[in-house]
């Protein structure tokens, strides 16, 4: 069987966050999540059917926050509070949760593998070794920032197993 494993574009990325949020999203190309980021990032690790590591996604403390308020129709100034307190507010992690779990839809395509949202790691919470590797590991990688209008913006990493 051959890799067919593609990133999502960019394109595909904005429009997830469009339909999901029902407000404008701007994508831009961005910098990789630092190590010092990703303990303070959400972490999404997608698997394949037999639960090895497929793909691991990052989102930085404000995008999760921005997204998660974004997608409760919450004022913006939850996530501010939650930024400010250098948490995820567990109202605000059950919304990016489901974020997460929705753009499992642009792993999947036609002819690879079955992807599946295996576990969200939220800050403080300890990110699995293996998982934190994918992440941070160069390759077949696509780093963007993320704009929600009217809320704010952040770092999106995805990066695809070796």
């Amino acid at each position: 069987m051959s890799d067919v494993s593609v990133l999502p574009g960019s394109l595909a990325v904005r429009n997830l966050f469009e339909d999901l949020l029902g407000r404008e999203v701007i994508v831009s190309p961005g910098d990789p999540l630092s190590a010092p980021e990703v303990t303070t990032a959400t972490v999404a690790i997608f698997t394949d059917n037999s639960q090895k590591i497929y793909a691991c996604m990052g989102m930085q403390l404000s995008l999760a926050a921005n997204a998660g308020a974004a997608l409760g129709l919450l004022p913006a100034g939850a996530a501010e509070d939650s930024i400010d307190e250098k948490q995820l507010f567990p109202n605000l992690a059950e919304n990016v949760g489901e974020l997460c779990n929705i753009f499992t839809s642009l792993l999947n395509k036609e002819g690879s593998p079955h992807v599946k949202l295996y576990q969200v790691v939220y800050p403080g919470q300890d990110l699995p070794a293996d998982a934190r590797a994918v992440l941070l590991a160069l390759g077949r990688r696509l780093d963007l920032m993320v704009e929600v209008s009217r809320y704010g913006k952040g770092k999106l990493s995805l990066s695809l197993a070796p």
